[in-house]
């Protein structure tokens, strides 16, 4: 396929979105990135044509862009680079929160091109291109969060990318349903995880002692710091929602073990089961 796409930041989802696409047939594929060495193991490895870390040259020519960077970085790609961009561009993104950035880059982007916000439910615990892999999307789910702004056929070329490289459902939300929905479904139990891993104590050999129940539980426990804390903040509102919900039902369990009340017990852990099971 002759369109030129170019990713900007190579990291674990955007170097896995360059292998997916080049898997698929994609034959013109840049890379933006500051690191260097990102940017040569893609070119060794194939999955992009070519790579720089200044980029302006690829984004006059570049039919899609894919940003694959923090929530704050769109907003600065998009002022720094508006430019620039082909008449008739289509922009893309990746970032786990759309409220804190749609207004700021509705105000900004030109007239000209056309930004379908999305976001591809599916990661890594690693960051980096060593991580990278086109299996992370497979089976996995894709938002699209549409604004006024937005041509349909824009709109149905990031959906018909998304399943071919391997997303199983692609589904239109509004931005703020995206953010309660990814704050009870990716945030909380990202906290949770870390809460339980922190909740352990120190130097007692914990390692020896898990099965699958911990290991599942706190695999995303090893996390990005940085981006996971830009998430957390920029969704303040839904996330506390979130999290104090779970606490409610958390207090329901606890009191149930305290006054030792088998059938709430045993009420709680089948409507779980039964909820759980409709998820599929």
């Amino acid at each position: 396929m002759d369109i030129n796409i170019v990713v900007v930041g190579l990291g674990v989802i955007g170097g896995s979105y360059a292998m997916a696409l080049r898997e698929k047939g994609y034959k013109n594929i840049y890379a933006i990135d500051l690191n260097e060495d990102s940017l040569r193991k893609a070119e060794s490895l194939n999955i992009i044509n070519k790579g720089c870390t200044e980029g302006k040259k690829f984004l006059k020519d570049a039919d899609i862009i894919i940003l694959s960077v923090y929530p704050e970085l769109v907003k600065e790609f998009i002022n720094n680079n508006k430019n620039l961009f082909k008449d008739g561009c289509i922009i893309t993104d990746t970032t786990g929160i759309k409220g804190v950035i749609v207004d700021d880059i509705k105000k900004s982007l030109p007239d000209n091109v056309d930004f379908v916000f999305g976001h591809p439910m599916a990661g890594r615990e690693k960051k980096g291109i060593d991580f990278a892999t086109s299996e992370v999307f497979k089976g996995a789910n894709y938002i699209i969060t549409p604004i006024d702004t937005n041509k349909e056929k824009s709109i149905k070329l990031i959906e018909k990318i998304a399943l071919e490289i391997g997303f199983k459902k692609v589904k239109r939300i509004t931005p703020q349903f995206h953010d309660k929905m990814v704050g009870f479904t990716s945030q909380l139990p990202h906290a949770i995880a870390v809460a339980l891993i922190n909740s352990d104590e120190e130097d007692r050999d914990t390692g020896s002692f898990i099965g699958d129940s911990y290991r599942d539980l706190t695999r995303i426990a090893n996390i990005n710091a940085e981006l996971w804390c830009e998430l957390f903040l920029g969704n303040k509102e839904n996330l506390l929602e979130a999290i104090n919900s779970f606490e409610v039902e958390m207090n329901l369990i606890k009191n149930a073990i305290e006054c030792e009340d088998r059938e709430k017990l045993i009420r709680y852990f089948n409507k779980s089961s039964i909820r759980r099971e409709k998820l599929e």
